[in-house]
């Protein structure tokens, strides 16, 4: 516990409160214990055993999700990464983290949660902003290839892909990535930690900066352009 690899149980809050002679503040504690561990989770605790059990929770909410919507502007999203792209951002936060390699296992993972891409019903809309796709996270060869999938995904019946180009007007500044797993939950990344938010004002607020990012996106041939000019720079260093 004192290392950050778990957490107090409600049993163990319980005992301390009554062990420090204050019984009435267990229920307190419990309820906060609730809600820290349902919306704020933190980086150390998630990682104690690598990326691979993060992974796997995330793809249980995936499995119950038809309509996902992301914007990310660092990086290219996690549903639509290659195995090679994924698994470079993988080690790096892994080193970042100090956090267990079990960077193939993770891996694995991410690509499974793909599948829901195929399936008749789903609808992924994603916004990304062109900066993500020069971000050399990767080697340029794996760079390369990831922005050949994402050409390929645009015109899926399930995926709806907008790029935001890097001279576009922007209605508000490009801040930090998040997902929109139907209208029941937002996750989000900051360094420290993943947020999980399920609150009705919170949703909403989410999904009107979406819909605000959305307006300065282009989708279709105006996004393989974007795409592919990207890939020329690359091919130009």
């Amino acid at each position: 516990m004192e290392n950050g690899k778990q957490t107090a149980t409600a049993e163990e809050l319980r005992q301390w409160a009554t062990a420090t002679e204050q019984p009435g503040i267990s229920e307190e504690l419990i309820s906060r214990l609730a809600g820290l561990e349902s919306h704020v989770r933190s980086w150390r605790r998630q990682l104690a055993y690598g990326h691979k059990p993060v992974q796997e929770t995330i793809n249980t909410e995936f499995d119950r999700t038809r309509t996902f919507r992301a914007w990310e502007g660092a990086m290219v999203v996690g549903s639509l990464q290659t195995a090679d792209y994924a698994r470079h951002v993988f080690s790096r936060y892994a080193d970042l983290r100090r956090s267990p390699r079990d960077t193939e296992d993770a891996v694995r993972a991410r690509i499974k949660r793909q599948a829901g891409l195929y399936e008749a019903g789903n609808k992924y809309k994603i916004i990304m902003w062109e900066a993500a796709l020069h971000a050399q996270v990767c080697p340029p060869s794996v760079l390369a290839a990831q922005l050949d999938r994402l050409t390929g995904v645009i015109g899926m019946d399930t995926v709806e892909l907008g790029i935001i180009p890097l001279g576009a007007p922007l209605k508000i500044p490009p801040a930090n990535g998040f997902w929109i797993l139907d209208d029941r939950l937002v996750i989000t990344e900051d360094w420290h930690a993943e947020l999980w938010v399920d609150d009705r004002a919170s949703l909403t607020t989410y999904a009107r900066v979406w819909d605000t990012l959305n307006e300065s996106a282009v989708y279709g041939a105006d996004a393989r352009h974007v795409i592919a000019r990207a890939g020329r720079m690359l091919d130009a260093r």
